[in-house]
């Protein structure tokens, strides 16, 4: 298969559709994220990738807190809204209807309507460029009752959605079962020579 060289560019894809939440100005804000994911297991950190001039910026430098809330496909329009507009110039939780609970966190405000929320507190914060990536430590995940199957997350039921960057700039739902992790890999240890 011939390979095209596209050059540096933010080709991950698709990117995880979360909504990163910051108290700013003690008044909750949430913008939408595609830079976002878990960075390590023991102890449990995520990281986002927030543009320096965003508003939730500010409320993560004030704070030194976030929230990552990981919405269903039920929220797609509130997820994009959160990405269009300022919450410098716009109240997004009355816009998008949200309730606002806190948990261990006071300024990490999350989202009930989302079927996830991790609260997280700074431990790094590194300065890219064009955006700050902050690496916190997972303080709580709260989920929804009703997206858990045996007390554990359901992907059905949670029924996240990637974000596909440019040209596409499209939301597309998590598609479907492929195969068991850590077992169908094991599939091709049948072509391994002996010795």
């Amino acid at each position: 298969m011939a390979k095209v060289q596209l050059g540096p560019s933010r080709s991950i894809y698709p990117m995880p559709a979360l909504l990163v939440g910051a108290n700013v100005n003690g008044k909750p804000n949430f913008m939408a994220v595609a830079w976002g994911n878990m960075a390590c297991a023991e102890p449990p950190m995520a990281t986002v990738a927030i543009r320096t001039s965003r508003h939730t910026h500010t409320g993560i430098e004030q704070n030194r807190t976030f929230s990552i809330n990981v919405p269903s496909t039920d929220l797609v329009k509130e997820t994009d809204y959160c990405g269009v507009a300022s919450g410098a110039r716009a109240d997004k939780v009355k816009s998008c209807g949200f309730t606002v609970f806190y948990g261990k966190l006071d300024t990490a405000p999350l989202i009930e309507q989302c079927p996830i929320n991790i609260e997280c507190s700074v431990v790094h914060s590194l300065e890219l460029g064009s955006h700050t990536l902050y690496v916190g430590r997972v303080e709580e995940v709260h989920a929804s009752s009703d997206c858990l199957t045996d007390g554990r997350l359901d992907l059905d039921k949670v029924r996240p959605f990637s974000f596909l960057g440019e040209p596409a700039q499209q939301y597309h739902a998590v598609g479907e079962f492929q195969g068991k992790a850590f077992s169908i890999g094991l599939e091709l240890k049948s072509r391994e020579k002996p010795g």
